[in-house]
């Protein structure tokens, strides 16, 4: 019976969806956009996660559309959240390694927006520290509150739709020692060293993704019962978690992103979509659905075809680019993911691969663990794979997504794909020479020594507090 009532209710839900979507979305909705700073999609339970609890972004799944292969441009702050704000690429746009910035003639969707008669508002980190003054937002405060969010939002004057874009620094590290998981029962990931180490660490990093859900779960309801049923609420993260083979890379884990987006009366509720989008296709999307015509030009291609359910597809492929982060990470690398295969090109593979997690002399980057991994993998097989696997990378890697979704098996001297390598391979030169992107190394890198695994000397292994 139970059963029977629960299809009845989904049936009439569904019927008035489709008689409101026959109509059209609504013109002019408010856009609330909520942002996570190093999210892992993995990590969320609309994907899949069982050991980590995120109630409301379930609840934002059930209401609205899950996109199941979007895409960030670049997974580092700064050239990630530029590309996501103007529609251009790193090399196009000028912010390519990570705390470099966009060109000052860009322009980005909060200027269009407001010539199209919005209110644009930023809280929190939404750019990158105080580059968020040049986006042309109407408000901007650097501080994530969100009762200084409600305050402004209910206090504003006029009748002009809203475009409010809220930042939050969750779950990005120093991770605090406040954890509400239990160690013994969260999950590592296949490359990961099952450490105590480790896992306390993880059991942090899960207590604020949870922290970070319940934030969107209090922005969702003011702004449905403040802005009413007219509103379209994106849900989004700038990359992947500070995790070894997460953020500062271009496998899956580190760029591809949770995207959710939920309109009562314009997108179906309880939906997913395979469509390939990304990042940069953000503002030509705003735009046209806030009544504009996107500049030509742009990188990105509006999505709203599938945002409404009118399409199911939209790119034949993904090009992501890496530049580095100051002296931790000087490595930079391009890849091209199509819906088979992916090709990551590593343009210095004579040089070590590292990143905050292994150089930085603070124990809140990830020193505190990655030393437990140092120590397994001297009388550990697996352990020392991981942690070769980790600093030294090859010329060319490629993946069979189809076979292998965690990039588990590289595939680039393997003679039966040497025409595929041969493809993907000179599509990405095509591109890179496209968007004048040269591959600049843009800080000195680390050189090749196997005996350098750990943290810089005279570091403690230990963790504070």
């Amino acid at each position: 019976m139970d059963g029977l009532i629960l299809s009845l209710t989904v049936a009439v839900a569904c019927g008035s969806w489709a008689a409101a979507a026959a109509q059209g979305p609504p013109a002019k909705p408010h856009i609330v956009v909520f942002l996570c700073d190093d999210l892992g999609l993995l990590d969320t339970t609309p994907y899949g996660a069982t050991d980590v609890r995120t109630p409301n972004l379930e609840r934002l799944a059930r209401e609205g559309l899950v996109f199941e292969r979007a895409f960030i441009a670049s997974p580092a702050c700064a050239p990630s959240r530029a590309a996501m704000l103007c529609g251009l690429m790193p090399a196009r746009n000028g912010a390519e390694a990570n705390h470099t910035f966009a060109r000052l003639e860009i322009r980005g969707w909060p200027h269009y927006l407001r010539e199209l008669g919005y209110d644009t508002a930023a809280f929190g980190k939404v750019a990158h520290g105080q580059d968020v003054a040049r986006w042309g937002f109407t408000h901007f405060d650097l501080k994530f509150d969100l009762r200084r969010v409600r305050e402004w939002v209910t206090q504003r004057e006029g009748t002009k739709p809203l475009c409010l874009f809220v930042g939050t620094h969750d779950p990005h590290v120093p991770w605090q020692q406040n954890r509400d998981y239990d160690v013994r029962k969260v999950k590592l990931p296949w490359n990961f060293v099952d450490t105590p180490e480790t896992r306390e660490y993880r059991a942090d990093y899960y207590t604020e993704v949870t922290r970070a859900d319940t934030d969107l779960g209090t922005l969702y309801d003011f702004v449905r019962e403040t802005l009413g049923a007219n509103t379209l609420f994106l849900f989004s993260s700038d990359h992947g978690a500070q995790w070894p083979f997460g953020k500062w890379n271009l496998y899956d884990t580190s760029i591809r992103t949770p995207l959710l987006a939920a309109w009562p009366g314009a997108i179906a509720p309880g939906t997913r979509t395979g469509a390939l989008v990304s990042w940069v296709d953000f503002t030509p999307t705003l735009i046209e659905l806030a009544g504009g015509t996107p500049p030509p030009g742009l990188d990105g291609r509006s999505f709203m075809g599938v945002l409404l359910g009118r399409t199911a597809h939209h790119r034949a492929a993904i090009y992501t680019t890496h530049s580095g982060d100051g002296r931790m990470n000087g490595y930079p690398m391009r890849a091209l993911r199509t819906d088979r295969f992916k090709y990551v090109r590593n343009l210095f593979p004579g040089y070590q691969y590292t990143t905050h997690i292994d150089r930085s002399p603070t124990e809140t980057s990830g020193l505190y663990y990655w030393r437990s991994w140092v120590v397994a993998a001297r009388t550990n097989e697996a352990a020392a794979q991981i942690v070769q696997r980790y600093h030294q990378r090859p010329a060319e890697e490629l993946y069979d997504l189809l076979t292998d979704p965690d990039e588990r098996h590289n595939l680039a001297l393997r003679p039966d794909r040497e025409a595929t390598l041969r493809e993907l391979r000179e599509k990405l030169d095509g591109w890179m020479k496209e968007q004048r992107d040269r591959g600049q190394l843009f800080n000195e890198p680390h050189p090749l020594r196997t005996q350098e695994l750990g943290a810089p000397a005279g570091t403690s292994p230990k963790r504070g507090g």
